[in-house]
């Protein structure tokens, strides 16, 4: 992470208490499942790295400043050339209205950030990671510190000892990121990630 946007210097963070979202007991709210339903997005994965992540570090309503600096974003950009760091995409027409990137090994995703510039798009993004997460048999979802929005989804806090014993079996379990088709319809993805539609 970065202090603010502007700072060249990065540093590493290993809290002494973790917010991991449970992929067996990711919540989904019911008006969430309503849009989901509805299909108000065009649904793709790593098609624009940069303009996701790029977005993710825009100052909004939510968040005057980001921790993301350009360091961050080239090193990050060079783990998606490499096959590591991955987006969840919102489109509507040509226009990228919302999304996520984070970084996977094995069958561990470390969510890094989200954004939205239409009503619940990150939170579409967010479910439709999940579903691809559980779908492929990943066993962790780190976001690394807790946030009102993400404890709306189930996210659980817990100690370093515990999350690191947690990332060691993820470590150990072989997953395909690209396992889920892109083109499941949401009912299909509701039912991925737990929910009846």
């Amino acid at each position: 992470m970065a202090d603010a946007v502007d700072d060249p210097e990065t540093f590493w963070v290993d809290p002494h208490m973790r917010g991991i979202l449970p992929l067996d007991g990711f919540h989904v709210p019911r008006r969430l499942m309503r849009t989901i339903r509805q299909a108000p997005f065009d649904m793709r994965i790593d098609t624009d790295f940069r303009q996701t992540i790029e977005a993710c570090r825009m100052p909004g309503a939510d968040r005057p400043s980001s921790w993301i600096n350009d360091e961050i974003v080239s090193a990050y950009c060079k783990l998606h050339a490499m096959g590591y760091a991955h987006t969840v995409e919102c489109w509507s027409g040509e226009q990228l209205v919302g999304g996520l990137y984070g970084v996977r090994i094995a069958g561990a995703f470390f969510g890094e950030s989200m954004f939205s510039r239409q009503t619940d798009a990150s939170k579409v993004a967010l479910t439709y990671l999940v579903a691809r997460l559980k779908y492929a048999r990943f066993t962790l979802l780190d976001c690394q510190f807790a946030t009102d929005h993400l404890t709306r989804f189930g996210l659980k806090e817990i100690p370093r000892a515990a999350y690191h014993a947690k990332l060691q079996t993820a470590l150990a379990q072989p997953a395909d990121f690209h396992l889920m088709p892109v083109n499941l319809s949401p009912a299909e993805v509701l039912h991925a990630v737990g929910h009846k539609s």
